[in-house]
């Protein structure tokens, strides 16, 4: 299974029914994904609410989307806390699992400096012996991993990429020179693909193509033989990307889904639904792009 993709993954939503996760909608999507030409199934991650599922639940949509896939695609776990020894653990069940790869989150409240992070991040990776992929979103955590330190990280034998939520394209070029040129760089935000792209990118771990991707990932291959042609498909799905920002990710993104049928659009707290004038909007955008597409 070569881990380092080339294209669009999903950071995959998690459906639930009350209290507890519908496995067998997750299922019927993560089939749908696939079968949709996504390149990479990223489970547990934000857009997952992974940082509300227990860790038997963790383990449970684990465990199904390593069988679904089945050596179709990679699915990487994320498995990243801000507790070493607990990652490390948790880590290992996923690795049992039969997972091709760890996200690993930069530590969040109880964050620590530069060293702190080659020394998290090392430890975890010697103790997992399991490809791992960084994930950086200051958004979140309130810190970043400077472009030094993914350096040094780079030069491990299981760090291979890194999944770059900053927004920030300048940091990107700063990482594409800084490491080796097979270390993979992906964009954490859909709305910046098309200059990720043209920097060197070598792809996407996206929150749109939960709904749409087919078309989220034609954009990338479109992309490498024809400029033009993936801007203006890219400018065709703007206006359902921009309207995911109205509210915290994932509420938006689970209204969607819920609208398509991968969801039931309930939330964990302290996550709430979004406006219903905010829904209806966003299934409207939906339903008016749809009609010039092939979306069902």
């Amino acid at each position: 299974m070569n881990i380092h993709f080339k294209g669009t993954g999903v950071a995959v939503t998690t459906p639930f029914n009350g209290q507890t996760i519908d496995y067998n909608l997750f299922e019927d999507h993560l089939n749908f994904l696939i079968n949709n030409n996504v390149e990479a199934l990223i489970i547990n991650g934000t857009t997952g609410e992974g940082s509300t599922l227990t860790e038997d639940e963790k383990l449970k949509t684990i465990e199904i989307a390593v069988r679904v896939a089945h050596g179709r695609v990679p699915v990487i776990a994320g498995t990243g806390t801000n507790n070493t020894q607990a990652t490390i653990e948790h880590s290992l069940k996923a690795k049992a699992l039969g997972v091709d790869s760890i996200m690993l989150i930069t530590p969040y409240y109880n964050k620590t400096n530069q060293r702190g992070l080659l020394a998290h991040f090392t430890t975890i990776a010697d103790a997992v012996e399991l490809p791992v992929l960084l994930y950086n979103v200051p958004a979140r955590t309130n810190m970043t991993i400077e472009q030094e330190t993914v350096a040094a990280l780079a030069e491990h034998p299981y760090i291979y990429g890194i999944k770059d939520a900053t927004g920030d394209i300048n940091y990107m070029k700063a990482l594409k020179s800084v490491v080796p040129d097979d270390f993979a760089l992906y964009s954490g935000n859909d709305d910046a693909v098309l200059p990720f792209y043209e920097a060197g990118g070598d792809g996407v771990i996206s929150v749109i193509a939960n709904a749409i991707p087919a078309e989220f990932s034609d954009i990338y291959r479109t992309y490498q033989v024809n400029r033009h042609e993936a801007e203006r498909q890219f400018n065709n799905l703007l206006p359902l990307i921009n309207p995911l920002s109205v509210d915290v990710n994932p509420i938006p993104i689970k209204a969607l889904v819920a609208y398509i049928g991968y969801a039931n659009g309930e939330l964990r707290l302290p996550l709430v639904p979004m406006l219903e004038q905010d829904t209806k909007q966003l299934i409207e955008v939906y339903n008016r792009i749809a009609k010039g597409s092939d979306l069902s």
